[in-house]
């Protein structure tokens, strides 16, 4: 339970936002995962609150961190997909109204707000002070990678450590030059709260760890997807629809280069030419492996926080952008689709004497809500524009964690560099998840609480068309009401 007096919450807190990329909901240890192995992100679940039903607003990079970063739907923001020319100034990023207001305000890692192929990202008026930048963990710009800058100061190059079927050594891992970076902003002399950023790129693709991490996980040890020989003829009928890989079985997943190779200790060969592994589980255990080093950089930064006395002043937040599908429904990677795996996200709030500590909330709530939230922190106003809803009254004990949200939203507008540039919405309230492909005539429609995994779609059933008619209505009205309507009326005419 928070100790600290009315008083000190009104002091504004420093603010770790740690924000992985691609990380699924159910990679956590403390919240039911066996085969992880997450002890310091465990202790924040332990000593802080824990969303166990946080949605992404979409299921790819940009238009989810371009959400996120303002507090409204990517298509209110209209920055719908991958891959754009830049980010608009306005609305503002409440990084730059943090900054305003007095933080300084730092990034570390990856941004994403508009396309970085073969470049760095142009900025808008971010707010950042502290820059330091990765895209992702490639050499394949001039100037001005600073990651990659690191490593060569190390002695290396990361161009030649990328193409290694070892992986990228832990020790010039871009989730270690996270860590490094991080460590050296929150220990900066200032007079003012901080905000670090720090934008992890893995567990992302190409699900290339470092072999000592690879080693720590046995892929005949791991669960494996979540199948059913049905999601085959699924997948078939959605085959029209954006995403990244096919329906495969688990044996056989459309994984295209790299090929994710199998560690020695699994009984592989380290020969680039032999080394090849298509199956679930061989994927699941690398996957595993990059939570774990991230898992450990983690312990570093909060080691940093300890040592410089800046603990109980500072909110940590542990999140990502999306998920990950990891051979569930035969599918790997990201695109137009709504399951669990991809859309579900870790997000977990942290901060001893100020919020709740061992609270697992239930509640759905979506990564639009961490701006107000923000914002609420530093005692500044949620300007109306902002669609989310501020979760500190549920952090500090004085609403009902099991409720925040009746239903939660995730759009996909054409989002991909891929030709068939599908448009489709999902609708989730606390059983029903219907999720509607505009253009096509197959959806999908779940019931929850029967079918936690996804596998029994009702779209087709005769006895679920009137469930399915309501849905849509709720779904349609929620997205005409999250619609930007343009400039604010001030007169009658």
């Amino acid at each position: 339970m928070p100790t600290n007096s009315n008083a000190n919450r009104n002091l504004r807190p420093n603010i770790l936002w740690l924000c992985t990329d691609q990380q699924r909901y159910d990679t956590i240890g403390a919240l039911g995962n066996p085969y992880v192995s997450t002890p310091n992100i465990d202790q924040l679940v332990h000593e802080g609150v824990a969303f166990t039903h946080a949605y992404c607003q979409s299921p790819i990079c940009t238009p989810s961190r371009g959400s996120f970063l303002t507090g409204m739907y990517p298509s209110a923001v209209h920055v719908n997909g991958n891959g754009n020319a830049h980010f608009p100034d306005h609305p503002p990023l409440v990084t730059r109204t943090l900054a305003e207001a007095g933080y300084d305000c730092g990034l570390i890692g990856k941004l994403h707000l508009a396309s970085a192929y073969r470049r760095i990202e142009p900025r808008v008026n971010d707010g950042y002070r502290y820059w330091q930048y990765s895209h992702a963990p490639r050499d394949d710009w001039e100037k001005g990678h600073d990651y990659a800058d690191w490593v060569r100061s190390k002695g290396s190059v990361l161009g030649e450590l990328t193409q290694s079927i070892e992986g990228v050594p832990a020790e010039f891992h871009q989730t270690t030059w996270c860590a490094e970076k991080t460590i050296e902003f929150i220990q900066q002399k200032r007079d003012v709260p901080w905000l670090a950023s720090v934008n992890i790129y893995d567990p992302h693709p190409p699900f290339n760890p470092p072999q000592t991490y690879r080693e720590m996980f046995e892929p005949a040890k791991m669960p494996g997807p979540l199948f059913r020989e049905s999601d085959l003829q699924q997948q078939k009928k959605l085959e029209a629809v954006d995403f990244q890989s096919k329906g495969r079985a688990p044996e056989e997943l459309d994984i295209r280069s790299p090929i994710v190779p199998r560690s020695p200790a699994a009984g592989g060969s380290a020969d680039p030419a032999s080394a090849g592994a298509r199956d679930a589980k061989t994927l699941q255990a690398a996957y595993y492996a990059m939570i774990k080093l991230i898992d450990d950089q983690v312990g570093r930064i909060m080691e940093a926080l300890e040592e410089t006395n800046q603990r109980e002043q500072t909110v940590v937040i542990f999140t990502s952008d999306h998920g990950e599908m990891l051979g569930d429904h035969g599918l790997i990677q990201k695109g137009c689709r709504f399951y669990e795996g991809l859309v579900r996200v870790p997000l977990i709030f942290s901060c001893p004497g100020q919020f709740e500590s061992g609270v697992k909330s239930g509640a759905l709530v979506e990564l639009v809500d961490k701006a107000p939230t923000l914002l609420e922190l530093a005692g500044l106003d949620v300007p109306e524009r902002m669609q989310g809803k501020s979760l500190l009254p549920l952090l500090r004990g004085e609403t009902d964690p099991s409720h925040h949200r009746d239903f939660v939203r995730c759009e996909y507008y054409d989002a991909l560099d891929q030709p068939d540039g599908t448009f489709a919405t999902m609708y989730r309230d606390t059983r029903y998840k219907l999720v509607v492909y505009h253009g096509h005539a197959h959806g999908e429609l779940y019931d929850l609480l029967a079918d936690a995994e996804e596998f029994d779609n009702l779209w087709d059933d005769p006895g679920a068309q009137q469930l399915k008619l309501e849905l849509m209505k709720r779904s349609y009205d929620a997205s005409m009401l999250a619609m930007d309507r343009g400039p604010r009326r001030i007169g009658p005419m």
